[in-house]
């Protein structure tokens, strides 16, 4: 978005004024009583990474002490390996591909135990090859890429079923040529006849 409206405002004459954007990403880690962050409490990880990345496009990642979010990064992963939202909330697989991101981000992924959240990842690998989000079994093939990208960034895709996996997201294909979430359970043919 940050490129698009860069665009555009060359195209307009106008400059991006990235101090001001980094002012608002840094006021909203201020702002933890305010309705809004409540709400988004148990986002709070995805957030952090988007905000992160803008910064981090802006030139500006150094507004922020990488010191402080690596330690906070670490108390949302749970036992299981996996991380949460936020400190406190249940581990899920969106939350543990904001994590790794965020480490990596920092050049940081060496204080993960890498075997410990690429195991929690791999647990959630379904036998068709799909992957569930949690450990509530919903299934989408949203969490396959989410899969695939946080293993690809801890170099340990050789973990899971690959081959099945890709199975798997092009069973998930519709007639018109887009991907559904999940797998069609009705054969096309029955829907076409």
């Amino acid at each position: 978005m940050i490129c698009m409206f860069s665009w555009y405002s060359y195209r307009m004459g106008e400059e991006l004024e990235a101090e001001k954007h980094v002012n608002y990403i840094l006021s909203v880690e201020k702002k933890k009583n305010d309705f809004e962050s409540v709400v988004m409490e148990h986002i709070r990880i995805n957030g952090a990474y988007w905000g992160l990345t803008t910064l981090d496009l802006l030139g500006k990642i150094g507004a922020v002490d990488s010191k402080d979010v690596v330690s906070w990064v670490l108390e949302c992963q749970h036992e299981s390996g996996g991380f949460g939202g936020n400190i406190g909330h249940d581990p899920h697989i969106l939350y543990t591909l904001s994590a790794v991101q965020i480490l990596a981000l920092f050049d940081k992924i060496n204080v993960l135990d890498i075997d410990k959240v690429s195991n929690y990842i791999v647990g959630l690998q379904n036998e068709d090859g799909s992957f569930s989000g949690d450990v509530w079994g919903e299934v989408d093939t949203r969490f396959s890429y989410i899969a695939i990208c946080s293993l690809a960034l801890l170099h340990r895709l050789d973990k899971i079923n690959v081959e099945k996996a890709v199975k798997y997201v092009v069973s998930c294909k519709n007639l018109d040529g887009g991907f559904g979430c999940t797998r069609c359970r009705i054969s096309c043919r029955a829907k076409l006849g």
